[in-house]
């Protein structure tokens, strides 16, 4: 029993393989795609523009932003996969950003068909550029549903704030936000056009 007691010992602090924060196995497909939003600034930040537009328009737009968005995020990811065609640019990411910060900005009263239309086709554009280029495996659609799953986090939240927040001067800072947004926007543009 005693021999038994040394060899347990002997195991416990002799491990042959230690990972304590995965740092080289990665975190698995799904939370890849899910951390892959905060590593995209244009996407992550046509989301939030999306879901600022749809909660100052009130809670049946962020509602309906939170269901379109990701779907079609996820669509387009797929259709992206078996294209045969390059990912999208800079340019487009841009426009989107300087559209829908200006909506903002200008506090645009669109009716809920027209920030459904918004949200499908930023979720269709965006998902096909993070489609495009990738092999259709398993581990690739773990991850494109863990973007989406993102993209529904970052939808939902800030239209809820816009919501129940968006009124007064809060409303005056998040039309500000907008404002920044489309500054944003235009600047991505300008370095685009200005890139070979």
């Amino acid at each position: 029993m005693k021999n038994a007691g040394r060899w347990m010992m002997i195991v416990a602090v002799a491990p042959s393989v230690a990972e304590a924060h995965l740092t080289s196995s990665g975190l698995g497909p799904f939370y890849d795609g899910l951390l892959h939003l905060m590593t995209s600034p244009e996407d992550l930040a046509a989301a939030i523009a999306l879901a600022l537009l749809c909660g100052l328009r009130g809670a049946d737009h962020g509602r309906r932003a939170f269901f379109v968005v990701p779907l079609a995020w996820l669509l387009g990811s797929f259709v992206g996969l078996v294209a045969l065609t390059p990912q999208g640019n800079d340019i487009v990411s841009a426009s989107w950003l300087l559209l829908l910060g200006a909506l903002i900005a200008f506090d645009a009263k669109l009716p809920l068909a027209a920030t459904t239309a918004l949200g499908a086709l930023l979720g269709l554009m965006h998902g096909y550029s993070n489609g495009s280029g990738m092999n259709l495996t398993l581990a690739v659609v773990l991850a494109l549903i863990g973007l989406a799953t993102a993209v529904a986090t970052m939808t939902v939240l800030p239209a809820a704030a816009g919501v129940r927040f968006g009124g007064g001067s809060t409303r005056i800072a998040l039309r500000v936000a907008g404002s920044w947004i489309a500054a944003s926007g235009l600047l991505l543009l300008g370095w685009s056009i200005r890139s070979p």
